[in-house]
C-alpha cells in the first residue's frame, strides 16, 4: 500500500507506480495527478483495511503519517511511527546502545531560560520532529546559542506554512551531544521477522563543522560494500529494542571507528523529496520496489561497470539572504556539470529548496562535488 502526499512525488516513483499498479490512497494530491498518471487509486476505507491487515506500507512524504495514525488500527505499525518520529523517545529507547550521550527535551518557549554555560558544549539543537535539516543548529558557545535561538524565531512561522506540525514541530526541541565521526544516511527496512535490510548507504558530506545542510550525499559501490554489513548489524541491535516489522526507515547516523550513533529516524519512507532515487539513477534499482515486493537488490550485478563511479544527490537550499522572489537558473546550473543524471525542480516557496540534483562523477570530475558543496548558489539567482 502506497500513500503519496505533498509536496512532491518523483518521476521515477510515479513511473514505477503506473507500471506496477500498486494500490495508492485517493487524496487531493493523488487526484491532482489523475489526469497525467494512471494510478491504481483506492478509497480511504480500502487503504485503511489494507494497512490494518498488515500489508507493507510506504509513503513518499511524512505528511501522510497523520492520516495513517488517524485511520488505521495496525498498532504495531502505528506504534513504530510514533516512536521513530519522536526523537527524544528514540534517544530513551536506544540509550542502552549509547549510554554516554547527553540529551534533553525542551519546549521552544523555555529555550531562552536555559543557561548556555551550563550545557555540555558542543551540542546540537533541533526540532523534536524535523525534516531536511530544517532548524538544526550546532552550538559551541553562548554566542552561537543566542544566534541559534534568533534563527529559530525567524524561521518558525515559515515552517508552519510549508509543513504540518507532525513533520516539523516548531514548538518542541531536543538538545543532544554533538557527535563526531563521518555522517551517513541509510535507506533500510525491517522485514516481517524484524530482520534489517540496508538498501543504500550514502555518506553525508559537509562544507564545514558548522554546516548542517543536506547539500551533498554521495554513494558508490565501495561505500555500500564497506559500510552495509556494519549498519545492518547495528540496525539489528536497534530493532532488538524497538521491535518493528515490515517497516521502512530513513536513518541518519554518525560512525567513528566502528561506533555508530543515531542522529534521527524517519519512519515509513526512504530519503525524502525523491532523494532515494539516487539508487535508481546510479545503480538501476528502486528502493521502494525492493521493500514493497520483497526484492533485495543483487548488489554485485548493480555495481558491475560502475565500480569507479560516485553518485550524489544534492538538495539545493537557498542562500540565507534569499527573499524568495528570485528565479533559479536551472539550465545555467546544470551546464556546470559533466553528467547530470536528473535535476528535479521544486517550487521553493512550497518546499523550501530549489530542487534535487543527481550527478555521476569519477576521479576526473570529482571537483564538481566540491563546487556543489561549497557554492551558495547566488550566481544562479535571477
Amino acid at each position: 500500500m502506497i500513500l503519496l502526499d505533498e509536496p512532491y512525488a518523483s518521476e521515477p516513483l510515479l513511473d514505477w507506480m503506473e507500471r506496477s499498479q500498486h494500490p495508492v490512497l485517493t487524496n487531493p494530491f493523488t487526484q491532482s495527478l489523475a489526469n497525467a498518471r494512471s494510478l491504481n487509486l483506492v478509497d480511504a476505507h480500502e487503504a485503511a483495511r489494507r494497512i490494518t491487515d498488515g500489508e507493507r506500507t510506504y509513503t513518499n512524504s511524512e505528511n501522510a503519517l497523520e492520516w495513517i495514525l488517524a485511520h488505521t488500527e495496525n498498532e504495531q505499525l502505528n506504534g513504530g511511527i510514533r516512536l521513530f518520529k519522536d526523537k527524544a523517545a528514540m534517544r530513551e529507547k536506544l540509550a542502552p546502545l549509547t549510554p554516554e550521550l547527553f540529551f534533553r527535551r525542551c519546549p521552544r518557549a523555555q529555550l531562552a531560560d536555559l543557561d548556555p554555560d551550563e550545557l555540555p558544549m558542543p551540542v546540537v539543537l533541533k526540532p523534536q520532529a524535523g525534516f531536511c535539516s530544517m532548524g538544526v543548529h550546532v552550538v559551541r558557545n553562548a554566542d552561537e546559542w543566542r544566534r541559534a535561538l534568533d534563527a529559530i524565531e525567524r524561521a518558525a512561522d515559515s515552517w508552519r506554512t510549508m509543513y504540518p506540525e507532525s513533520v516539523i514541530d516548531a514548538d518542541d526541541y531536543l538538545l543532544e551531544s554533538y557527535v563526531t565521526g563521518t555522517e551517513y544516511a541509510l535507506d533500510a527496512y525491517f522485514d516481517e521477522n524484524g530482520a534489517a535490510h540496508v538498501l543504500n548507504v550514502l555518506r553525508h558530506d559537509f562544507a564545514s563543522d558548522a554546516d548542517t545542510s543536506d547539500r551533498l550525499y554521495v554513494t558508490s559501490a565501495a561505500i555500500v560494500r564497506d559500510m552495509r554489513p556494519r549498519f545492518t548489524g547495528w540496525l539489528s541491535d536497534v530493532n532488538n529494542l524497538t521491535g518493528v516489522r515490515n517497516f521502512p526507515v530513513h536513518v541518519e547516523v554518525r560512525e567513528d571507528g566502528g561506533r555508530v550513533v543515531p542522529i534521527e529516524f524517519n519512519p515509513l519512507r526512504f530519503a525524502g523529496l525523491g532523494g532515494t532515487d539516487v539508487a535508481w539513477h546510479g545503480f538501476g534499482y528502486r528502493t521502494y520496489e525492493a521493500f514493497l515486493e520483497k526484492k533485495v537488490p543483487d548488489f554485485d550485478a548493480c555495481f558491475a561497470g560502475r565500480e569507479d563511479k560516485t553518485y550524489s544527490m544534492s538538495l539545493l537550499n537557498p542562500p540565507a539572504d534569499a527573499t524568495g522572489d528570485e528565479a533559479f537558473d536551472y539550465d545555467g546550473f546544470a551546464a556546470r556539470f559533466s553528467r547530470v543524471l536528473c535535476l528535479q525542480r521544486f517550487d521553493a516557496s512550497r518546499v523550501g529548496s530549489y530542487g534535487f540534483l543527481f550527478l555521476e562523477t569519477d576521479a576526473d570530475t570529482s571537483d564538481e562535488l566540491a563546487f556543489v558543496l561549497e557554492s551558495d548558489l547566488r550566481e544562479f539567482l535571477r
